[in-house]
């Protein structure tokens, strides 16, 4: 699957390597070549979409190359689970479970990423997307088919390249946006945050930009080094203010 709109910023996607998984729901299994990459699975999840009660399904496979990336044994493309043994699971937790969320990795660089939406909705789920917004043409192409997104705000304008480790990265997050503000489905934007890459002024002006982009939902994630550290850095009270003052929605988590 080709993205136009970034072609010329954004490497293309690494084969699909299979890998042996060794004991993890729903099934280990040997991954086909072809199959889709799936390399992690979250049964049940009441964070990943707020409100509801999912299923996590992570991709695997990421262009960009974030610094401080919690999950980079998600950036190859090497699969894990196999798609047909996760759709026999979520058939079995119908009524169970709200949602399936597609994360990754870029869960936008799975070219098989439309038919598996399907499947599942075919089930009776809804579903969402975590997205860094890396994909405009292919995120468009899927967001008549979404019900939620967590769109990942890494940085401003001027510190986009080097947080991710690519060139033109700031331009296509922007077209991403701005596909999900004209498509009228329900998002937050989120920005995982640490001074030594964005300090509050500028996390402040970030913040700014979004609001006055017509975003309503906004949370800042503490950048921990494993989920059980403790916070990198904490917000003053008055930058929580702020912030706080900008959304109708607002977290700091």
């Amino acid at each position: 699957m080709s993205d136009s709109s970034s072609a010329n910023n954004v490497p293309p996607d690494p084969a699909c390597q299979p890998v042996s998984w060794i004991a993890a729901p729903p099934a280990a299994a040997t991954v086909p070549r072809g199959e889709p990459c799936i390399g992690g699975l979250v049964p049940f999840s009441s964070v990943d979409w707020p409100g509801a009660l999912a299923c996590v399904v992570f991709i695997a496979g990421c262009p960009w190359r974030c610094g401080y990336c919690h999950n980079p044994h998600l950036q190859t493309r090497a699969g894990h689970y196999n798609w047909h043994a996760v759709l026999e699971f979520l058939q079995a937790r119908r009524g169970l479970l709200d949602a399936v969320v597609f994360s990754g990795g870029e869960p936008l660089s799975e070219p098989q990423l439309a038919q598996m939406i399907r499947s599942v909705r075919a089930l009776g789920f809804r579903v969402a997307l975590h997205t860094a917004g890396i994909y405009p043409s292919r995120l468009q192409a899927l967001l008549p088919r979404l019900d939620w997104i967590g769109f990942d705000v890494k940085s401003n304008a001027q510190g986009y390249d080097a947080l991710t480790g690519r060139p033109g990265t700031s331009a296509t997050t922007e077209a991403c946006l701005d596909a999900v503000l004209a498509s009228g489905v329900a998002f937050e934007c989120r920005t995982t945050w640490s001074p030594r890459w964005l300090p509050e002024p500028e996390l402040l002006a970030l913040a700014g930009h979004l609001a006055h982009r017509g975003v309503s939902h906004y949370a800042v994630q503490n950048y921990r080094r494993s989920p059980d550290a403790a916070p990198d850095a904490v917000l003053s009270d008055n930058a929580q203010s702020e912030l706080a003052a900008l959304f109708p929605h607002f977290a700091y988590r």
